[in-house]
């Protein structure tokens, strides 16, 4: 099993900036990908960012490519997702997901096997 702990939701102005961080423990060894997803009021959940261990390579949902970078530390076992020009359509639960996937399952949710509690992102003047 592996345990995600997310942190570092809030309430920010447009065009503000925020860092989520991702915490996994357990049976690191059981996973090779990192994800975010984001659920708002009413909608699906949808694919944000994810990053592979291995190699580090990265991908985007097209609505925050340019604004979202994920990045991870390896050695704590954390993944970041820095959130910079954040607009209000951004306002959702941000859920940190984790599994041993290839890429082309990267942007699929059911293909993840762990998922964090989420945390709350707000977007508002």
């Amino acid at each position: 099993q592996v345990q995600l702990v997310e942190s570092g939701g809030g309430l920010v102005q447009p065009g503000g900036s925020l860092r989520l961080s991702c915490a996994a423990s357990g049976s690191i060894f059981a996973i090779n990908a990192m994800g975010w997803y984001r659920q708002a009021p009413g909608k699906e959940r949808e694919f944000v960012a994810a990053i592979k261990q291995n190699g580090g390579s990265t991908y985007y949902a097209d609505s925050v490519k340019g604004r979202f970078t994920i990045s991870r530390d390896n050695a704590k076992n954390t993944a970041l997702l820095r959130m910079n020009s954040l607009r209000h359509e951004d306002t959702a639960v941000y859920y940190c997901a984790a599994g041993r996937l290839i890429t082309s399952s990267l942007t699929y949710p059911s293909r993840y096997n762990y998922w964090g509690q989420g945390t709350q992102v707000t977007v508002s003047s």
